[in-house]
């Protein structure tokens, strides 16, 4: 992975870690103060917290990223600690989906007459899901490629020993 490829990235991965920060610090600031009175029409407590609860969950996927590309750029991702990244990764997906399927129930109850919209956020729920399971397929085939890796070097071993 080339170095200017790196710091795009992690320059990307800084910007949204802190939009993340900023707007859990605004939900929980109008949580605390309570300036924002509910007319009625959504219950926004659940929702402000099932949105610092997602950030949460956003954070960690970032911060997981980022230790992934540092074990790339080491040349040490094909190992069995990038697993534990890659699967807080595939969490933290998993657990953005399972929020916005709250956030669907919480908003179907003022979708009766057009049903359709409650129809659409499922939709993306379940996208959200099958990045997770894309993922998922990512993590398998660092598996292989981790396997592999172990089986060159014992092979290598093996050849040093006979030279």
């Amino acid at each position: 992975m080339g170095k200017l490829a790196v710091q795009a990235l992690r320059a990307v991965l800084a910007v949204v870690l802190a939009g993340t920060v900023f707007v859990q610090v605004s939900m929980l600031w109008l949580l605390v103060s309570g300036t924002d009175p509910e007319d009625g029409s959504l219950p926004l407590t659940p929702l402000r917290v099932i949105v610092v609860l997602g950030m949460v969950a956003a954070q960690a996927a970032l911060v997981s990223v980022w230790r992934l590309v540092t074990m790339v750029r080491r040349g040490t991702v094909f190992s069995h600690k990038a697993f534990r990244y890659v699967d807080i990764v595939i969490g933290s997906i998993v657990s953005v989906s399972l929020m916005w399927f709250v956030v669907t129930a919480i908003n179907a109850p003022g979708q009766r007459e057009d049903p359709g919209v409650s129809v659409i956020m499922a939709g993306i729920g379940v996208a959200i899901l099958g990045v997770a399971l894309i993922v998922f397929v990512l993590r398998m085939l660092l598996a292989q490629a981790v396997a592999r890796d172990a089986e060159a070097a014992q092979m290598q071993a093996e050849l040093d020993e006979v030279i």
